[in-house]
């Protein structure tokens, strides 16, 4: 049945009457009232096409919006937002690899992996309540001692929808890793995880050595997150830790974990083991290394000096036996997390516990780099194996006098008595030449010198090792803008002036003459061996330079450092039970302190052994630096 709309409101005509009235007039372009439909009891609205089009038009593009953000959240976030929603049920949990272990040349750990708990948080657990998230760390912060607030800083420095593990506390012990599982069951975002921690076994004496590892930091992490490191890592700092990171760390393994609300582990989904770490076999004594530390320390203080360097290696492959500094310090404090006052105190000793002096310690070398003067001179012909000099307590130039330490001279002396008594104006007139004589210069000094290893880095496996420094005239001229002269030369040709060196370029300098002419690289690992299959794999030595210089050159020097222990400058060095050679040195460092050295090899005629020592401002080389090789060989050799 049809009903008339007007019929509702009352009198259908008077409505009419009135609505075409009033439609008439209010009427407008778009809308048209036609009175014929008024009559036919109905009321009609219409509207214009170009409206019409453009409701249309607004419906697709509506729905085109809808299209593109539908795509933009399946196709294009789709795995992100997937991988979001995934972490809310399962999650990957990375499994830490043991890190491998170090060895001494004998098989002696120095260093022990042992358990550690680690308290842990989850940004993207933790909670968003910021009291109930105060009110969880009270209850850690009461538990550890451990101030809220600072832990509030470290959580608020990672993004809070992540859920990658960070480490508020570590080293936390059984009992106090039991309460806080306790009390933590029922909030989110918390685990107590056991781990293992790293603990040095080998004494003070291997921390310059092994040095130590810590936890990431955020530099570290942007320049590490590559290869695979987390907030949760750590890694080596210094010494052969930080060297052989990438040999010690492993790979790591993963589970894939289904998690609760709190996102507390439910069940293992599954898992890949990791790969440890391969363990790492030096060629260091830990006896010997501990004995020559001994004997330094001693020196040492004895002297009451600032500290000292000394090293022992084998001539035949580069391989290090022992390499101390002194002072030294506690690596196993920095595992633990150093305060800040203990730090403070470290870096500013006056005697630099943490420097260390074997391969950063830059200083004059003394008469110790005679020896390299004198194969040279051999070498580029200035001088014969029976060339003389008269040493008659030193040599004029002009105003400038440049003594022989012997007042009165050494009076008629050769290239063998030069090196054994280690006389001045010898090497002042090869090195730079007097009257008719000419010498070597300062250009075929420094070339000579870094064919044997000065004024560069050797390649041990240890950071920060220095490059000492060799003078030249251009440096000179641009430097301190002075001219070069000759006495710059003499200086330079008896190991003073502006010439640097380490112990550890000694040491190598004496392997040249040692093994008859080759150049190793020094090395403190001799081999890595698998934790999984106890596969060891040794290392070649490496060779810097085969032939440094002709044997023609060599013999000749090594016979004046023998005759330095028979009759010359090391003769103390003769209580020893087998042959041995030397040399010592005195380094003017301040107008009245000079650095003792001492550098040696034994047996003399098939050497094994090349012992060097400097102590900081121990006076001439026999006073420290000879004794403390002395006794250690004594020692060394009575063992054997």
């Amino acid at each position: 049945m049809d009903i008339n709309p007007f019929d509702i409101f009352g009198n259908t005509r008077e409505i009419k009457s009135r609505e075409v009235s009033g439609f008439s007039e209010r009427r407008s372009s778009g809308d048209e009232f036609r009175p014929d439909d008024a009559e036919r009891g109905s009321l009609r609205l219409h509207v214009s096409s170009n409206k019409l089009h453009l409701f249309f038009y607004a419906i697709l593009l509506g729905l085109l919006v809808l299209v593109v953000r539908t795509g933009q959240l399946q196709i294009v976030r789709g795995a992100e937002y997937r991988e979001l929603a995934e972490d809310n049920r399962v999650r990957i949990q990375r499994i830490k690899p043991p890190r491998g272990l170090i060895y001494d040349r004998n098989s002696q750990a120095l260093v022990e992996n042992i358990p550690n708990f680690t308290l842990r948080v989850i940004p993207g657990d933790f909670p968003s309540d910021i009291e109930e998230g105060d009110r969880l760390l009270q209850v850690l912060a009461e538990s550890l001692d451990l101030s809220a607030q600072e832990m509030s800083t470290a959580i608020s420095e990672v993004p809070s929808y992540s859920y990658q593990p960070l480490n508020l506390a570590q080293h936390i012990d059984i009992e106090k890793a039991i309460e806080l599982k306790i009390r933590t069951k029922d909030f989110p975002g918390i685990s107590i995880q056991a781990e293992s921690g790293r603990h040095y076994t080998g004494g003070n004496t291997f921390s310059h050595i092994l040095g130590y590892i810590g936890k990431i930091t955020e530099d570290e992490l942007e320049t590490l997150e590559e290869k695979n490191y987390a907030r949760d890592d750590t890694t080596g700092k210094t010494g052969l830790e930080y060297s052989y990171e990438d040999v010690l760390r492993g790979q790591y393994g993963q589970q894939h974990i289904e998690v609760d609300s709190l996102g507390k582990t439910e069940k293992v989904v599954a898992s890949e083991d990791p790969i440890p770490g391969q363990n790492i076999i030096l060629s260091v004594d830990a006896t010997y290394q501990q004995k020559l530390q001994e004997l330094l320390d001693a020196k040492v203080d004895e002297i009451g000096t600032s500290g000292g360097a000394a090293i022992a290696m084998d001539p035949r492959n580069g391989e290090i036996l022992a390499l101390v500094t002194s002072p030294t310090y506690e690596n196993n404090a920095f595992i633990d997390g150093i305060s800040s006052q203990a730090f403070s105190d470290l870096i500013n000793d006056p005697r630099q516990p943490l420097f260390n002096r074997v391969i950063s310690g830059e200083y004059p070398s003394g008469s110790t780099i005679k020896p390299l003067i004198a194969a040279a001179a051999l070498q580029e012909g200035i001088v014969t194996p029976n060339s003389e000099v008269l040493s008659n307590g030193g040599i004029r130039i002009g105003q400038w006098f440049f003594p022989d330490w012997k007042a009165g001279g050494h009076g008629t002396t050769n290239l063998k008595k030069a090196i054994a008594e280690s006389v001045n104006t010898y090497f002042y007139i090869i090195g730079g030449g007097y009257e008719e004589k000419t010498g070597l210069g300062v250009e075929r000094i420094k070339t000579y010198s870094e064919l044997f290893g000065l004024n560069q880095q050797l390649g041990i496996d240890l950071p920060n090792e220095a490059s000492g420094f060799l003078p030249s005239k251009e440096w000179k001229e641009s430097v301190k803008e002075e001219a070069w002269y000759v006495g710059d030369t003499y200086h330079l040709a008896i190991g003073q002036g502006d010439l640097l060196v380490t112990p550890l370029q000694i040491a190598a300098m004496t392997s040249v003459f040692a093994n008859g002419g080759t150049l190793y690289q020094p090395r403190l690992v001799r081999a890595f061996s698998d934790q999984q299959t106890n596969e060891v794999r040794y290392l070649d030595p490496v060779t810097v330079n085969e032939t440094v210089l002709l044997r023609s050159s060599i013999d000749p020097v090594r016979e004046g450092l023998r005759e330095a222990v028979l009759s010359g400058s090391a003769r103390s060095l003769s209580v020893l039970p087998v042959s041995a050679a030397g040399k010592t040195g005195t380094a003017q460092f301040a107008t009245d302190k000079t650095h003792s050295w001492f550098t040696s090899f034994a047996p003399y005629e098939n050497p094994e052994i090349v012992v060097t020592v400097m102590v900081e401002g121990g006076g001439e080389g026999n006073d420290a630096a000879l004794p403390v090789a002395r006794d250690f060989l004594t020692w060394y050799y009575g063992r054997k």
